[in-house]
């Protein structure tokens, strides 16, 4: 049985503002983690393109949705944009009783539900350009939206930044793909492995250094 085997099961929450490259990291992470997937999410909006239930996700009717809710079956849930989207909480128990790491690929709201009912098995990470001024360049070099639409997520980002602040553990500045991805790898594995009694030197060293980005959040507060 290999070592990684053996390392507990794991709720890692990652969470960022429109254009922080978090969706791209979370890829690169499950494809590069043994053990890591995908947590499935089940929403209300309908499937589009080449997207396949149960796959990308669980698309369920409104009314559906709700009785599950009344029924207690999600971890996690809420409404964006018009449409409900949540965490089945059958996906968080087979994790954990697996030994596995699931990554919940969602906002900040939903990563403080998950981080109340499993404080002991999450970690929460938020993933942040370089600086506000970079996330701007990013978000207008898309050339897709209007600069109403640019300055809407902008502020949505300050808002995202301040929420987590009070709750996330750990914040990965994605200047580098390559360097956020050692990050994001090292920040789990020192949980598992602290969590498994057998700490891991080198990759708690690379988690103490995205505990000190947290603790400059200032520049996206302002």
């Amino acid at each position: 049985m290999s070592s990684e085997a053996r390392l507990p099961g794991q709720l890692l929450v990652l969470s960022a503002p429109s254009g922080a490259g978090k969706t791209t990291l979370a890829h690169r992470f499950v494809d590069s983690t043994p053990g890591a997937r995908f947590s499935v999410s089940a929403t209300t909006r309908a499937l589009r393109g080449t997207e396949r239930d149960g796959v990308d996700y669980h698309f369920l009717s409104p009314e559906v949705f709700a009785a599950r809710v009344v029924a207690g079956e999600f971890a996690e849930w809420a409404e964006v944009h018009g449409q409900f989207y949540g965490t089945l909480r059958s996906t968080v128990e087979a994790v954990l009783r697996d030994g596995g790491v699931a990554l919940f690929d969602i906002d900040v709201q939903g990563g403080g539900q998950i981080l109340d009912r499993w404080p002991a098995q999450t970690v929460s990470v938020l993933v942040l350009p370089p600086s506000p001024q970079e996330l701007e360049r990013r978000l207008r070099g898309r050339s897709t939206e209007s600069d109403e639409a640019v300055r809407a997520r902008l502020a949505a980002a300050q808002r995202e930044v301040a929420l987590a602040a009070a709750r996330y553990r750990y914040v990965i500045v994605n200047d580098r793909l390559e360097d956020a991805l050692e990050r994001l790898r090292a920040v789990s594995r020192a949980d598992r492995a602290e969590r498994s009694g057998c700490p891991d030197i080198r990759a708690g060293s690379i988690a103490e250094n995205c505990l000190r980005s947290r603790a400059d959040l200032s520049p996206w507060l302002a």
